[in-house]
């Protein structure tokens, strides 16, 4: 309307440096009005670019009506400049909300595919693959892991008052409850980086557990949407976990299979020099971890099919569990990883 008001104002009249210059100013407002009201239902993405776009037009607009302005004292307005400067503006304006469309479209498909809020959880025998997958999972989906050890020191640096429960357990040598457990999972995914979902790490860890956790999720209306088992054949677990080697101070890992330091040398019986296990980069000797030999193993791994199998079968009837072959190369698991996150898959 504003544009057609430019054309329409004879270039004759005095009055029309004025009433174009209002015209131009009406078309800022409404495209400015217009863009606040689709950027809410679309997205920050279109607000953002769609804002942009509607100062580009009161630039644009006001550029044509400079020399007009000039023009005002010899009655000369010219209404085709500002036309023109409106017209581009419009334009600019429309590009700006549909490109930022496209990019609010694009959240909402990703929005539709992976959420509403994504409650994980991740398990898997030692050496299963959840150290390398689930930082790619937190890449992906921009949601936390959260670790309950780091929760719990969290909360305790915090002073929070479910944290202050928290130290004065650890301080008498026992054995942090699961409903403070429960307390401190439940003050951190109020935080805003939880707000899409989050990743549970080394929670729960018994059936008990995951009932406390579905009971506290309930409260809000939620509940776990997907749980990732990763299974991997005995026999190629042990050859993953017992050749790790770590550095201590930077937390690098090797493997003599896949991934051995530059001074690995091997002994007469097929097995690596310690003294020859050195870091790549500092030269600092390397280390096994205490639970990193096959003895230990068997025993984690019996610890894990006598408590956290059961949580499986505990989740399976909700048709969550997702099964993932850990044993296949790094490629194929992370492509399955990522079939299986999308909802609705099996």
């Amino acid at each position: 309307i504003c544009f057609a008001l430019t054309f329409l104002v004879p270039a004759s009249v005095p009055a029309a440096p004025a009433a174009a210059t209002a015209a131009a100013a009406m078309f800022s407002r409404s495209t400015a009005a217009a863009i606040r009201i689709l950027g809410r239902r679309q997205g920050p993405q279109a607000r953002n670019f769609g804002a942009a776009a509607a100062f580009g037009t009161a630039g644009a607009a006001t550029w044509g009506l400079s020399a007009q302005r000039e023009r005002a004292t010899r009655c000369e307005a010219d209404p085709v400049v500002v036309g023109t400067a409106v017209l581009g503006g419009a334009v600019g304006a429309l590009g700006g909300f549909f490109y930022g469309k496209s990019k609010a479209d694009a959240v909402q498909e990703k929005y539709a595919t992976y959420w509403p809020r994504k409650i994980m959880m991740v398990f898997g025998a030692p050496g299963a693959g959840k150290g390398t997958q689930g930082p790619k999972i937190v890449d992906m989906l921009d949601i936390p892991q959260l670790s309950t050890g780091d929760m719990l020191r969290e909360a305790v640096a915090a002073g929070t008052e479910i944290g202050k429960k928290a130290k004065d357990v650890m301080a008498s040598g026992a054995l942090v409850s699961d409903d403070i457990v429960i307390g401190i999972i439940a003050d951190r995914i109020k935080a805003d980086d939880c707000k899409n979902g989050f990743i549970l790490d080394g929670f729960p860890r018994t059936v008990a557990q995951s009932k406390a956790l579905d009971a506290m999720l309930a409260t809000t209306g939620e509940a776990v949407s997907l749980v990732m088992a990763f299974d991997v054949d005995p026999a190629v677990l042990e050859e993953r976990v017992c050749g790790r080697w770590i550095d201590k101070a930077s937390g690098r890992s090797y493997h003599v299979k896949y991934a051995s330091p530059k001074s690995m040398k091997v002994g007469p019986d097929g097995k690596p020099i310690p003294d020859t296990m050195k870091d790549d980069i500092t030269g600092d000797k390397l280390f096994q971890r205490p639970d990193d030999t096959a003895e230990a193993l068997k025993k984690r791994l019996d610890g894990y099919k006598n408590q956290t199998v059961p949580i499986l079968d505990h989740y399976a009837p909700r048709g969550i569990v997702k099964n993932i072959d850990g044993g296949a190369p790094i490629a194929a698991v992370w492509a399955e990883v990522k079939a299986k996150l999308a909802n609705g898959t099996k």
